[in-house]
């Protein structure tokens, strides 16, 4: 695994690609801003929104170009890329882009997909399912496992509750933790409001930060953000991504805390 587990594990980027420009923009100026502190930055975009809830909703540019910028991003900037595959096609276009991955939270349980992703020895990124408790997450590590592949992260993006709301179990991270393997919290989508806006998720943006920061202090490896120079203006996720202006404040607060923690491991 190429994952550095004595930095803090940092996964981000836009929800979406919305242009080639956008998003090397954006790249860019996370590697700046991220490149002083201990973190292992990921840059993350999805070249297909796959499960937007409405059918008219800005779905990506599609798997052949977005998988070209992904590549000229890696290439350009010399970062490791994360995206996500909705289904075993995309796999073989991909795997040589891609250094992390993601199954996607509602594809948590798709045999096919996890075995396929896991064969290409990438590290695998588990979103874990919003339907799936944080002790069922074993069961697809074994799905990886199954190839050979140990090269795993484990994503917490919240629970369902009710209608139109999704709930963190901060309990969750501990429980994915004795598996063995980097624990991410999704901080942005697990704030989420699915569907709640007639058509598109809402969100609360402003719970980011402090989620972000106790989930640090609970001993997670890594944070996932969706990041936005105007969040307003993004095409998904766009009340819940974080603007980019506010990133150094809360990342010199998560890099306090890291270091606290570590220090009392060394005691």
């Amino acid at each position: 695994m190429f994952i550095d587990r004595k930095k803090i594990i940092f996964i981000a980027g836009p929800c979406v690609i919305e242009s080639k420009k956008s998003v090397l923009a954006i790249a860019s100026f996370l590697k700046d801003l991220l490149e002083p502190y201990p973190i292992q930055f990921i840059f993350k975009a999805s070249f297909d929104k796959a499960n937007r809830t409405s059918i008219k909703s800005y779905r990506g540019p599609g798997l052949i170009k977005g998988a070209a910028i992904l590549e000229e991003v890696k290439n350009k900037l010399d970062l490791p890329i994360l995206s996500d595959v909705h289904c075993v096609e995309q796999i073989s276009v991909l795997k040589n882009v891609l250094d992390i991955i993601q199954i996607p939270a509602f594809l948590s349980r798709q045999t096919d997909l996890i075995v396929q992703a896991s064969k290409t020895k990438k590290t695998i990124n588990i979103k874990k399912g919003q339907f799936m408790s944080p002790s069922d997450i074993k069961y697809v590590v074994e799905k990886v496992e199954s190839t050979g592949n140990r090269d795993i992260l484990l994503t917490e993006r919240g629970s369902c509750f009710g209608y139109n709301n999704l709930v963190v179990d901060f309990r969750s991270f501990l429980e994915m933790k004795k598996l063995g393997y980097p624990v991410i919290y999704d901080v942005t989508h697990s704030l989420q409001k699915p569907s709640a806006k007639g058509g598109i998720s809402g969100g609360d943006r402003e719970f980011v930060e402090p989620l972000g920061l106790a989930a640090v202090a609970s001993g997670v490896d890594g944070l996932f953000m969706e990041v936005h120079p105007s969040p307003k203006l993004a095409l998904s996720d766009k009340h819940t991504s974080y603007p980019l202006g506010k990133l150094r404040i809360m990342i010199e607060k998560v890099v306090k805390i890291w270091k606290v923690l570590n220090e009392e491991d060394k005691n």
